[in-house]
């Protein structure tokens, strides 16, 4: 069992990078937005509710994919590095797929913003992810969680053992979910 967390901010390219890296292997994409935007329907995600019935729906899902015959999961995940309980939330995570004998491989994504901004209207995007479809929201969330939040880590703050940092600003998705495979033999 194989769990593929790729991470990064808003826009970078994660979902694309995991679709791409999906048609590689036999591995599974569950893009955060899965929950998200089915959750969406009933409860903003800002919300008690919303956050409660996303981490529920994830957790569940995790939970039958680590016990399960598949090959593995790439699950796609916007990770605040200043907050501990986003910390805590990969930790516990990893945890499920190591205590059921998988391995986990992180995969963290770094892009220029002006990139970002230009991918947040990509058609792929916008198609996966309806609740991105409002481009002015969506961007001004975008810009404002990077006041917020650090979305990339710091140079040497990340120490697990199967993990790696692309900038992919100038890297197709195709060329990155390649590396990635090649890098950690998927």
């Amino acid at each position: 069992m194989k769990l593929v967390f790729i991470f990064g901010p808003q826009a970078v390219g994660k979902m694309t990078v995991g679709q791409e890296l999906a048609k590689l292997t036999d591995l599974k994409l569950f893009h955060n937005h899965m929950t998200i935007d089915l959750v969406g329907h009933f409860f903003d995600y800002g919300t008690t509710e919303g956050k409660r019935l996303v981490n529920l729906f994830r957790r569940e899902i995790f939970n039958e994919v680590a016990t399960s015959n598949l090959e593995g999961l790439i699950f796609t995940y916007v990770w605040a590095f200043n907050l501990q309980e986003d910390w805590d939330y990969v930790k516990q995570v990893a945890q499920l797929f190591e205590d059921n004998n998988g391995t986990v491989y992180y995969v963290e994504l770094e892009s220029d913003l002006n990139e970002r901004l230009q991918r947040n209207k990509s058609t792929n995007r916008l198609e996966h992810k309806p609740s991105k479809r409002d481009i002015e929201w969506s961007e001004n969330d975008l810009l404002q969680s990077m006041d917020a939040y650090r979305l990339n880590s710091f140079e040497g703050e990340i120490t697990f053992t199967n993990y790696m940092k692309i900038n992919n600003t100038n890297i197709s998705a195709e060329q990155v979910a390649k590396i990635v495979k090649e890098t950690f033999q998927l």
